[in-house]
């Protein structure tokens, strides 16, 4: 049996639109790249056809990676979650006691993380470190600069 992968609601639509995509839009249109450039004639120096050929397995790749992940998600429900604690699907913020700074993060699923939108995957050293703790607690965080400690401020479930 092959491991759940937990997500957002929003992480798994997601990848569900990105697959309909693939299936409904790009994989038809490199079919008929393929058809246009076979009718080129001789395929051994045609390199119109091995770059379509090239990308229709990228495809079909892709297609297979995405429906493995839907098939193994396990989509987490937050709105029932406790907000007393740091779990999946929670929004932190914390402080970085080196400079005061305040940062919030949302954890998510580890297709889902995207640092610039403030989503930080659930395997993400920060995020370990902050799983179970509760508001004002400390946790140290092991980065390439060395250690980092933050305080957690407030934790919520949108």
């Amino acid at each position: 049996m092959s491991e759940k992968i937990p997500m957002t609601k929003d992480g798994l639509e997601k990848l569900k639109s990105e697959l309909e995509n693939l299936k409904n839009i790009e994989r038809p249109e490199i079919i008929k790249a393929i058809a246009e450039a076979r009718e080129h004639g001789d395929l051994s120096e045609n390199a119109e056809y091995h770059a379509a050929r090239e990308k229709q397995s990228f495809i079909e790749g892709k297609i297979t990676e995405l429906e493995n992940k839907i098939g193994r998600a396990e989509v987490i429900d937050t709105s029932s979650l406790d907000n007393s604690r740091v779990t999946f699907g929670a929004t932190v913020e914390v402080t970085d006691l080196s400079n005061n700074q305040k940062k919030t993060y949302r954890i998510v699923g580890t297709d889902e993380a995207d640092i610039e939108k403030n989503l930080i995957s659930i395997s993400a050293p920060l995020c370990k470190a902050l799983i179970n703790k509760a508001i004002d607690d400390v946790v140290e965080v092991s980065t390439p600069n060395g250690i980092k400690e933050y305080q957690i401020n407030s934790i919520s479930f949108s």
